[in-house]
């Protein structure tokens, strides 16, 4: 009896922890602190680990808030998209208020946490949140635009460990918001491309012009080229303190010229299989790039 009953509380305590991470994307918010670690160490002359350990935290928390709200704006829609449909909020084993709650603590503690760094992180933590809940998540049920709008507050954290490190904003943290900024619309459109049935199910507009053709793919084309230009742009030192040797910029255009040569497979395809292709390329491209960033900056 009493291993029944641990058994039970056992799973109920796994189900609640799913929920969680489900409400929150840990995942995702992982990915979010790794691009904030990185910009802080391109611009740290000396690593201050309790600010970095302070950074990772509140940018998770801010992540996970901005998830939270997120799943609560769009709980009717995520109930009628398989990849959702599972999630806590439209199945409801968690409650709108519980998902509230969380989300709200998690704002006051990344703000607080961000703050304790420096005002223009809290300040920039503060904007990601409202851009992406109050702005791009309404916007994807009015106009392909919202795409533009969420890469701003999904390009802050890159920035944002740079100016964790300086307490300021200047071209180097611009530059570091304009390479994730332009690498999101390649990114995006092809889980776009993926998820396009799912996505007009519930009425959301992810691709240009809302279409799933060849001129979606050459927007596509057009972005990760931009992409790959800003992201070698630094080793014309045009970027301040922020440069790179150019054997690095010949490897971060090599990983570029491979997110390319899948959107061209994208366009003479139109195959998901390709545009998945592309999708997990650009995830391999921001994550190498930005490990690739930081040895540079250390063997200067």
């Amino acid at each position: 009896m009493n291993t029944t009953v641990i058994s039970v509380k056992k799973t109920f305590m796994q189900t609640i922890f799913s929920d969680f991470k489900q409400l929150t994307k840990v995942g995702l918010s992982f990915s979010v602190v790794f691009s904030s670690v990185a910009g802080y160490l391109l611009a740290a002359e000396t690593v201050n680990y309790v600010t970095l350990f302070l950074l990772a935290l509140g940018g998770f928390f801010m992540v996970g808030a901005s998830n939270a709200f997120n799943q609560i704006i769009e709980k009717d829609t995520d109930a009628i998209m398989k990849r959702t449909q599972n999630r806590p909020l439209p199945t409801g084993r968690m409650s709108v208020n519980t998902a509230l709650f969380i989300a709200i603590t998690f704002t006051v503690l990344g703000i607080a946490i961000l703050y304790s760094i420096n005002p223009k992180s809290a300040l920039f933590g503060a904007i990601s949140i409202f851009l992406y809940t109050s702005v791009y998540t309404p916007l994807k049920a009015v106009t392909p635009l919202a795409v533009f709008v969420g890469a701003i507050p999904g390009a802050i954290p890159f920035m944002l460990g740079w100016v964790a490190a300086t307490n300021n904003f200047g071209i180097e943290a611009g530059f570091l918001f304009m390479i994730q900024f332009f690498w999101q619309f390649p990114h995006f459109w092809a889980i776009g491309w993926l998820q396009y049935e799912e996505y007009k199910k519930a009425g959301f507009y992810m691709l240009p012009m809302n279409k799933k053709d060849k001129g979606a793919i050459k927007q596509i084309i057009f972005y990760t080229i931009i992409m790959i230009l800003v992201s070698v742009a630094p080793v014309l030192r045009v970027s301040g303190s922020f440069y790179i040797y150019p054997i690095t910029a010949v490897i971060v255009a090599l990983f570029g010229v491979m997110m390319l040569y899948y959107a061209v497979k994208l366009y003479k395809s139109e195959q998901n299989i390709d545009a998945r292709k592309l999708m997990l390329s650009s995830v391999l491209y921001i994550t190498v790039v930005q490990i690739i960033y930081v040895v540079d900056k250390f063997l200067h």
